[in-house]
């Protein structure tokens, strides 16, 4: 993640909660992280399977969640205030910010901590049932977001279209030897980050 300082939301929270589904926990965040900056800024936000938030295929937020003594660890990083050239400077073509996607700058004073309520609002708002129920309650909200779907993939030796995400969160992709479920890795999309066929 390249950190632009006092330009975006660093945002950690721990979860001590029993978990049907703990492998599930990053799509289930990238839905709090969605709705948040919906509420707050209104962006839409897609997301790349499993986890990255995406405005018009650039990379607005990531999730990053890793077990810890006594929970499980999620980080949120979202790009608030950069301008374009900051991107530009830095090499960073496919990533953008709030103010990018808004077209005007934020109040970086307010803005951070307003978004920090909102993704901390949407978590206890989702958490309770994904804590009891796992991923499946969420798959068809998920699949509505998830840009990967209907699109040509590629993870590892994987290659083919994107097809489901299943009841598990596992990105189901078809390929010419039949259907494979991807749970982990690096997923390469076509017309995303610059990805060609």
């Amino acid at each position: 993640w390249a950190n632009a300082p006092g330009q975006g939301l660093y945002y950690s929270i721990v979860l001590r909660c029993g978990m049907k589904d703990p492998a599930s926990l990053p799509l289930a965040a990238s839905l709090a992280a969605a709705d948040a900056i919906q509420q707050v800024f209104g962006l839409e936000c897609q997301i790349k399977w499993p986890n990255d938030l995406l405005i018009a295929g650039r990379k607005l937020a990531g999730i990053l969640c890793e077990g810890a003594p006594g929970g499980i660890v999620c980080g949120i990083g979202v790009n608030l205030g950069q301008e374009e050239s900051y991107f530009e400077k830095n090499q960073l073509p496919y990533a953008t910010s709030a103010a990018c996607a808004l077209g005007r700058p934020l109040d970086l004073e307010k803005a951070p901590a307003a978004l920090a309520w909102a993704i901390t609002r949407a978590f206890d708002a989702r958490l309770p049932g994904f804590c009891r129920e796992g991923f499946g309650p969420l798959r068809q909200e998920y699949k509505a977001r998830c840009m990967n779907l209907g699109r040509t993939v590629w993870c590892g030796k994987i290659r083919g279209r994107a097809a489901d995400v299943d009841e598990a969160g596992r990105l189901v992709v078809v390929t010419a030897q039949g259907e494979q479920a991807v749970f982990t890795g690096e997923v390469s999309v076509q017309g995303i980050y610059g990805v060609l066929e």
